[in-house]
């Protein structure tokens, strides 16, 4: 006879499927999605991920949580100096036992992307850096030129909500933004947040076979 805590984590599971779109459970659940990046881009859209019950999650980044990261990024004060990723997964943990979360304290790079991304279902960008970014599209385009990729450029500042948008640029190629503000004009919670649930929205509509903008 399962206990009552046990009955409790099933009632938290149901609801959890009762709150989905209709029918979208089973495929979420067998996805893998790999997100390069667990700041402000990457906390949000993996926490967006882990809520709708996406079950293998495998999050990358080398970077340590800071003080300057609390204004944009899903972490809390008493995270700060922990690995990113680990913190994150603590964090997703606390939203969703029932998602498995590989993490990795590396730095991605072109000699590494056909290792780390190989078991993928989707490939998830989300860096600061344009140079990265740019790394990745390369890499990824060489090693799995069939796999979806899904990116975000341009979300700084404070300018219109209405300008950041999701574009397909080719058949398996989603990016989203606005195109073109720059980190360097200061990234906020709102417009980052914003490019995030575009990227999380994307993926969720790929894993349901919606391939189209």
């Amino acid at each position: 006879m399962p206990t009552i805590q046990e009955m409790a984590i099933q009632d938290v599971y149901q609801g959890m499927k009762d709150r989905n779109v209709a029918d979208s459970t089973d495929r979420l659940t067998a996805a893998h999605v790999t997100i390069a990046g667990a700041g402000g881009l990457g906390s949000n859209i993996a926490i967006a991920l882990a809520r709708i019950g996406v079950g293998h999650l495998t999050l990358i980044d080398f970077d340590q949580v800071e003080l300057s990261n609390l204004n944009r990024q899903q972490f809390k004060l008493s995270q700060v100096g922990m690995d990113k990723v680990t913190a994150l997964k603590q964090n997703l943990q606390e939203f969703n036992p029932f998602v498995t979360i590989d993490t990795l304290v590396q730095k991605v790079d072109h000699d590494n992307v056909a290792e780390l991304f190989a078991d993928a279902d989707i490939i998830c960008e989300a860096f600061d850096n344009p140079s990265a970014k740019a790394m990745l599209l390369d890499a990824a385009s060489e090693f799995f030129p069939d796999k979806p990729m899904v990116m975000a450029t341009g979300m700084a500042g404070t300018h219109s909500s209405n300008s950041i948008v999701t574009k397909q640029v080719r058949p398996n190629l989603y990016i989203a933004g606005d195109g073109t503000t720059a980190g360097a004009e200061g990234l906020m919670a709102p417009r980052v947040m914003i490019a995030a649930g575009h990227e999380a929205n994307m993926i969720t509509r790929l894993i349901l076979g919606e391939t189209n903008i």
